[in-house]
């Protein structure tokens, strides 16, 4: 699929449009959960997704970037595509990508992915399809579908050479999935960011739905392997749901995937709690603050922005009990690197610097450089490649001894938590 590079594109709707009409528009064919934000999308998706799926209904899930394999983006009954339906809808959608092409309008490569996954989708069919916003939103090459739910996950600053570079200006694209008459479920937001968010719904005639208001958390505790929650929905109220992932942030992110099933139900009546308390043990979002080794703890996280970082790291202080962490970082060098390390530092008693496989990635001379600064020279480590990086921190660990209590975090990129997952083969443990 040559379409250049994902993070080198023109944004606009009119090519990926135009495919949608030659195409037939599949993308109107099933209702669609559409989801944006800065952090927290991708779980929150999984976890629509799961809920959905516990309904018994055949749901498609679109999600964006991938860990190890592209497709992981495009889903069906829970499940990747295979290699062989993967390339087959490639080549079905093929000769109207030319026709798009031969107008001068080339289309990039997350236009290509995003309308193989609506074309897959229609062909499966599913029921429902729940759908990830790559960047932003109102230009997002998935805004050419209309959600019926509209989830706004938790928003920061990141991308902002493409999305504008303060809160309220990435605020406004992302409300762009926020369509006529649709219902939008809103996350705890900074105050900037809700003002425009709600201004949005206003003008759409949305219905809105607030964490904090209509929906959220009512207390959550610690559990084994992860937390026991007590969710107020839009229609009732859930309780003793296990989710087994880390941190407030993701208690956030469950509550607003129970809000948008419910949104998406319709009628009055409370989902059934049982089926709700399934669905959330089933949860799994691979790289978000995932226990990938025993012996000793090794996490990946794929926080890759400063605020990303600081939930992270709030979790890994209320959920684990480290008495030293070595940390492994590989980020790209767009991102706002220093925030990170400032974050890091405090909590890190030493941090090896390492580049992932993404053409993105900072210059490992270069990271050093900054991490030292913060750091100080020796709790710094520098090691060219990942695997090495990997092998070092495990190294540090063990020289400690065995019952140290020390741990290992991988993070700073959704890349380096790829990296490190296929590295430590993540997959073959679960």
């Amino acid at each position: 699929m040559e379409r250049g590079v994902e993070w080198n594109f023109e944004p606009g709707l009119d090519r990926i449009a135009a495919l949608m009409d030659l195409l037939g528009s599949p993308q109107h064919s099933y209702p669609v959960v559409h989801i944006a934000g800065t952090n927290g999308k991708s779980s929150t998706t999984r976890m629509i997704e799961t809920l959905l799926r516990e309904r018994n209904l055949r749901v498609g899930r679109f999600t964006s970037p991938h860990l190890v394999s592209m497709r992981e983006r495009i889903s069906v009954d829970g499940l990747p595509l295979s290699e062989e339906r993967f390339a087959e809808v490639y080549e079905d959608i093929a000769p109207y990508l030319e026709m798009i092409d031969a107008q001068g309008r080339r289309l990039s490569f997350f236009e290509t992915l995003t309308a193989m996954a609506f074309a897959a989708f229609a062909d499966a069919p599913v029921d429902v399809a729940v759908i990830e916003t790559g960047m932003g939103g109102s230009f997002d090459a998935t805004n050419v579908a209309d959600g019926t739910v509209a989830v706004i996950t938790p928003i920061s600053l990141d991308h902002v050479n493409y999305l504008g570079p303060d809160v309220e200006t990435i605020a406004g694209e992302k409300a762009g999935i926020i369509k006529p008459g649709a219902i939008a479920v809103i996350a705890q937001q900074e105050l900037p960011a809700a003002q425009v968010l709600m201004r949005r719904a206003t003008e759409m005639g949305a219905t809105v739905a607030r964490e904090g208001l209509e929906f959220g958390v009512i207390s959550r505790e610690l559990a084994i392997g992860g937390q026991l929650l007590h969710l107020k929905g839009l229609k009732g109220t859930y309780e003793e749901i296990v989710l087994p992932l880390y941190g407030a942030y993701q208690a956030g992110n469950a509550a607003c995937a129970l809000a948008a099933v419910e949104a998406l139900t319709g009628g009055d009546e409370p989902l059934d709690s049982e089926l709700v308390r399934q669905a959330f043990l089933q949860m799994r979002s691979p790289g978000r603050l995932e226990v990938v080794r025993r012996g000793p703890t090794v996490l990946v996280d794929a926080a890759h922005n400063p605020a990303g970082m600081r939930a992270t790291l709030d979790a890994v202080q209320e959920s684990f009990d480290f008495a030293k962490l070595i940390g492994v970082v590989a980020v790209s060098e767009d991102k706002d690197v220093e925030g990170m390390l400032d974050l890091l530092e405090p909590l890190m008693d030493e941090i090896v610097v390492t580049r992932n496989s993404s053409p993105r990635s900072m210059d490992v001379d270069d990271l050093a450089a900054l991490a030292e600064e913060i750091f100080g020279m020796d709790r710094v480590h520098q090691v060219e490649r990942m695997d090495g990086a990997i092998d070092r921190a495990i190294g540090l660990v063990d020289s400690l001894g065995e019952f140290s209590g020390a741990g290992v975090l991988i993070t700073g990129s959704v890349v380096t938590a790829g990296d490190a997952r296929l590295l430590l083969r993540a997959d073959e443990a679960q």
